[in-house]
């Protein structure tokens, strides 16, 4: 059986403060907060724009042995770029410090805009760019451009596999040739719970489940009802039986993310005893 991570997407949420943050709560203490109560959060402040260095550092020292950061890919290769002509995109993106986050590094998850629609060439030659081991990222990071002179990071402590997710949000990508090229590639095709917004591709292409939920009803915004957070643990066991699990709460808009996690956790712990 593999291990299930419940975690939230991001956890600096101003919102949050006096609600699921103790009242008094200092921004600073915010993540050590989370890492008291999960064991894997998503990092999606590299989705905006390159951290430093010194950022994922404190994130790693502030954290406890054991927990996972699930980096998010940056929008500029995503959005902007779409994929294309990125090789010195990635180069900056893993020379920012996302390997200072040594064994605390987990998957690294890449989301398309909706607008996006399947191109094999395409997605198959950004899958071929994408690092396999730390000691690849290392390598591929030594190609960064001169913006980030002086505040890289370009050590990888120890060789391990680096685990990549894609989350894909236009019809087009219910297509068996998407499915083969992930699997050919070992990644993921993440699992997207949205309120009818985008498709749901519950597809196994690797030893692996990424999934993010959007909300139930109201995207980002809506909580999750008793009986939906009971389909959510049932599913969390059968993909248990295929190994590893990543899931993240992303309706924190209203702050439900939190509290829905903590349900989730808590029907997964009953459930294994």
């Amino acid at each position: 059986m593999g291990h299930v991570h419940v975690g939230l997407s991001g956890w600096q949420y101003d919102s949050w403060r006096g609600d699921w943050y103790p009242k008094g709560l200092p921004a600073r203490r915010q993540l050590e907060y989370v890492a008291e109560h999960f064991d894997t959060v998503e990092l999606n402040g590299s989705f905006y724009s390159l951290q430093l260095p010194t950022s994922y550092r404190r994130w790693r020292d502030t954290t406890p042995p054991g927990f996972l950061f699930a980096v998010k890919g940056g929008r500029y290769i995503t959005h902007m770029k779409r994929l294309v002509d990125v090789e010195t995109a990635l180069a900056n993106f893993f020379a920012s410090g996302v390997l200072a986050l040594d064994d605390k590094l987990g998957p690294l998850l890449w989301q398309l805009p909706e607008r996006v629609r399947f191109d094999a060439d395409v997605v198959r030659d950004f899958l071929d760019l994408l690092p396999r081991t730390t000691t690849d990222a290392a390598e591929l990071a030594a190609g960064h451009d001169e913006k980030l002179r002086g505040r890289v990071h370009l050590e990888a402590a120890t060789e391990r596999r680096l685990r990549h997710a894609l989350e894909v949000r236009h019809a087009s990508f219910v297509d068996n040739a998407f499915f083969r090229l992930l699997e050919e590639r070992d990644m993921a095709c993440v699992v997207a719970d949205s309120p009818r917004r985008w498709p749901e591709l519950d597809v196994r292409t690797t030893d692996f489940t990424y999934a993010r939920l959007h909300g139930h009803t109201e995207l980002y915004a809506s909580g999750y009802s008793a009986r939906s957070l009971d389909r959510w643990a049932e599913r969390c066991t059968g993909w248990a039986r295929h190994g590893d699990i990543y899931l993240y709460f992303d309706n924190d808009a209203r702050g439900r993310a939190p509290f829905d996690a903590e349900g989730l956790v808590a029907r997964l712990s009953r459930s294994a005893v």
